[in-house]
């Protein structure tokens, strides 16, 4: 029998992902293991390794939006016959008469992706290059077709650019020199409202999410599959995720553009939860709109002392590229190898744009100058009237949980052991729960 080659899950949130390039033509073997076509998601470019050895046939154009497991093409063994494909469950191969006397599917050239400069498009024809050499030589200006690649089948590898890049060989572009250069002096501020994003299905009062500095909405992932009985609304804060880049020049008017998010809920009750800095500012609008919370859960919230590692929070605002992100994400979590390298491709691929990086490093700037917390919830926290916990990892590398200490007798307080900053993603099925009993 054929092995079937379908479309993988790499990012948590993804539904479905573009087929952009075959790095192996209709018909070629391919060695299990080796690269065999590039996806393309809302966060990420991922290149996708032969899950066996075989001719590959009943290919998938590129181009192709594919669900995530539908079938993109068969590998058939060295005798076995080739005939109509096993299954169609994305979208239809299109078989072309070639030179070989067995029928090979071929993608056709109009449903093809455009290719950057110096790239062919095509499948296994012409210039064969990685993801992270595309990449890098978009940024870098670096025309492709003029390097040796030194992979596999003479494919161009990163390092191959980043050779070019040192030699002076790279034909760089006035917009790759400010793509590699530090963040502008000025962002690119915005106007309008927050994005407010709201879930399908669930009951009764619903729960509002409140993401961390440097993240958004989507954060929340992990967490969702415990909360689905309730109505979910995910708020975004300014020069995050969709929101717009807001000009912000104080922790008093972000917790402000905070209350006018949740009033345009259209809300009477909610129950609360805040990660990081949207801890903070879900203390924040418990303590100023006390009768419209019925509860407040505070994940490793900002706001109850001055320490905080500024160093990683500028790292993660600077980066540029996923090999200078990785080890900055590896920070907030207690178990590093939860941050693989496909993971920091997908977050840094939501954060290409500079002025968006530029609008977080000011943002952060205001509201953790010099490396320190400039704002100060610890009276509101002795004020709380609403049923309250706090949510810590004691790994934490980020925020001290000795901070939830300060909190009065009147709020529940959960330490984690084995989860660093970002429980909620490590241990969703532990924060879950805890979730589902406050709820």
């Amino acid at each position: 029998m054929p092995n079937e080659v379908i479309m993988p899950k790499v990012d948590m949130d993804m539904a479905s992902g573009k087929l952009a390039t075959w790095h192996v033509a209709p018909g070629e073997w391919v060695e299990k293991g080796a690269p065999l076509f590039d996806i393309e998601t809302d966060k990420a470019a991922m290149e996708v390794e032969a899950p066996a050895s075989g001719f590959l046939h009943h290919v998938i154009a590129e181009g192709t939006d594919v669900p995530i497991g539908a079938t993109v093409a068969w590998l058939y063994g060295k005798d076995e016959a080739v005939g109509e494909p096993p299954n169609q469950s994305a979208a239809p191969a299109v078989e072309t008469p070639a030179a070989s006397p067995e029928p090979v599917a071929v993608a056709p050239a109009a449903a093809s992706v455009a290719a950057p400069a110096g790239e062919t498009a095509g499948g296994g024809q012409g210039l064969r290059a990685t993801p992270l050499a595309r990449s890098l030589a978009r940024e870098g200006g670096v025309d492709l077709a003029s390097l040796s690649g030194s992979g596999p089948q003479g494919r161009v590898q990163g390092e191959d650019v980043r050779k070019a890049l040192e030699a002076g060989r790279a034909d760089v572009t006035a917009e790759a020199v400010l793509l590699a250069s530090a963040l502008p002096s000025s962002p690119e501020w915005q106007t309008g409202p927050l994005s407010i994003t709201r879930s399908k299905g669930g009951t009764g009062i619903p729960v509002v999410l409140i993401h961390g500095f440097a993240s958004d909405g989507a954060s929340w992932a992990p967490l969702e599959a415990y909360l689905k009985h309730r109505p979910l609304i995910r708020i975004e804060l300014p020069s995050h995720g969709k929101s717009p880049r807001l000009r912000i020049p104080d922790f008093a008017s972000l917790a402000a553009e905070l209350r006018r998010a949740l009033e345009q809920t259209g809300e009477e009750k909610v129950h609360l939860i805040g990660h990081s800095l949207g801890g903070a500012l879900a203390l924040a609008l418990a303590d100023t709109r006390p009768r419209q919370v019925e509860s407040l859960t505070l994940i490793a919230p900002a706001g109850l002392g001055a320490e905080i590692n500024g160093q990683v929070l500028s790292g993660i605002c600077r980066a540029q590229r996923a090999e200078s992100l990785a080890p900055w994400l590896r920070c907030l979590v207690a178990n590093p190898d939860m941050i693989t390298d496909g993971y920091a491709k997908a977050a840094m691929a939501g954060r290409r744009d500079a002025a968006l990086r530029a609008a977080q490093m000011a943002l952060a700037d205001v509201l953790f100058p010099d490396g320190t917390q400039g704002f100060d919830l610890r009276a509101a926290l002795g004020r709380l009237d609403v049923p309250a916990r706090i949510i810590w990892g004691r790994q934490d590398e980020i925020i001290p949980w000795q901070h939830a200490l300060r909190a009065g007798g009147q709020v529940a307080l959960h330490l984690i052991e084995g989860a660093g900053h970002m429980p909620q993603v490590e241990v969703p099925d532990q924060i879950g729960k805890i979730l589902r009993q406050h709820l």
